[in-house]
C-alpha cells in the first residue's frame, strides 16, 4: 500500500522543520531524497522512523496510521543510520543474533539476509576488522533482519572507496525490487545510480517530486570518461551529435551531446575503434543537477 504522507508539520519551537509536505509512494522503488543542510531530510526520517512524535499533518504507511499505530509501523521499518550504530568488539554472527533477540524475533531470517547482504564469509569475523564497506553491509543485515517493507538509509555510500560504493548500489537497487527505499544523499550521482524517483527538499518544504526519468534532458548530455591515454579534442569531436569536448583533467574528459540518444555505447566503440581502454564511463543527469541547484540555490 505504500506510504501517504498529507499536510505533514514540525516546528523546532520557532524554527520550522517541515511545512505542509504532502507525499505519496509505491510499495517498492528507490526514493533519492536530496536537500541542503537544514531542509528538513533528517526530520522527515526521523517521523517515519517514528522517532519523533510531535508532529501535524496525516501519515499512513501500509495499512496503519503513524500516529494511532506506530508500533505496527515500527514493525515493518528498517533504518540505517549515517554513523553506523555497530558493536566492534562483536562476531557478525553474534552481533546479528543480538539485533533478532532485541525484535523478538522466534527465527530470524539469518540465511536469507547473509546472501542478500553477501557476509557468508564474514560471519565469524570481529567487526572491528572489517572494511568500511562491510560494515555497511552489517548494518544493513541488521535493519533487514525483521523482513521490513520500508527502508530508510542515511548516507549508506559516505565513506566507501569506489568499488564499495559500486557493491552498497547494486544491493540497495535490489532491495528497492521489493521493498521501497528511502535513500537520503547529498551525492547527485548516487541518487542518478540508484534511484527510480527524487525528492528535493528545501526550508522544510516540497521544491522537487518527480520520477528520474522525467528529469533526464530531452536533448543534452553530458558523458565523463576516462581513458588510459590522452586523445586529441578533435578525435573525439568526430563522435556523432557531439557538442563540446572539455578535457577536464588529465585524461579524463566531460562530452556534450544533443541527441535523446544513450552516447556511452558511441564512446566505447571510438575507444575500441582507436586503441584506447575505458576507465571510467559515466552519464551525468543534466537535468538533476540544474534543476537541484536552482530549486535550492542561496541554500
Amino acid at each position: 500500500m505504500g506510504i501517504n504522507i498529507q499536510q505533514l508539520s514540525k516546528n523546532y519551537g520557532k524554527t520550522v522543520a517541515l511545512k505542509n509536505i504532502s507525499l505519496a509512494f509505491n510499495e517498492n522503488g528507490v526514493i533519492g531524497l536530496l536537500g541542503p543542510n537544514g531542509a528538513g531530510k533528517t526530520t522527515l526520517m526521523k517521523i517515519l522512523t517514528g522517532y519523533l512524535n510531535q508532529w501535524e499533518g496525516e501519515v499512513l504507511i501500509g495499512a496503519f496510521d503513524l500516529r494511532v499505530q506506530p508500533k505496527n509501523i515500527q514493525q515493518q521499518m528498517g533504518y540505517l543510520p549515517e554513523n553506523n550504530p555497530l558493536y566492534p568488539e562483536m562476531y557478525v554472527k553474534e552481533y546479528l543474533k543480538f539485533v533478532g533477540d532485541l525484535y523478538g524475533l522466534k527465527k530470524p531470517p539469518f540465511e536469507k539476509v547473509i546472501k542478500k547482504t553477501g557476509l557468508a564469509e564474514h560471519l565469524h569475523k570481529k567487526i572491528e576488522i572489517l572494511s568500511k564497506g562491510y560494515k555497511q553491509r552489517v548494518g544493513l543485515a541488521a535493519a533487514l533482519l525483521h523482513d521490513p517493507q520500508y527502508l530508510i538509509l542515511d548516507e549508506p555510500t559516505t565513506g566507501l572507496d569506489p568499488n564499495q560504493v559500486v557493491e552498497i548500489r547494486k544491493l540497495i537497487q535490489s532491495l528497492g525490487k521489493e521493498k521501497l527505499v528511502f535513500l537520503s544523499t547529498h551525492i547527485l550521482q548516487e541518487v542518478e545510480a540508484m534511484c527510480d524517483k527524487v525528492v528535493i527538499l528545501n526550508k522544510g518544504r516540497v521544491v522537487l517530486n518527480q520520477s528520474l526519468e522525467a528529469l533526464k534532458t530531452n536533448d543534452r548530455q553530458v558523458v565523463s570518461v576516462s581513458f588510459d591515454y590522452r586523445v586529441e579534442n578533435v578525435a573525439l569531436q568526430k563522435i556523432p551529435y557531439i557538442k563540446t569536448v572539455v578535457n577536464t583533467f588529465d585524461f579524463e574528459y566531460e562530452l556534450t551531446f544533443e541527441t535523446q540518444e544513450d552516447m556511452r555505447p558511441k564512446v566505447f566503440d571510438f575507444a575500441h575503434d582507436n586503441g584506447l581502454k575505458i576507465l571510467s564511463l559515466q552519464q551525468k543527469n543534466v537535468g538533476l543537477e540544474k534543476r537541484f541547484n536552482a530549486l535550492t540555490k542561496g541554500d
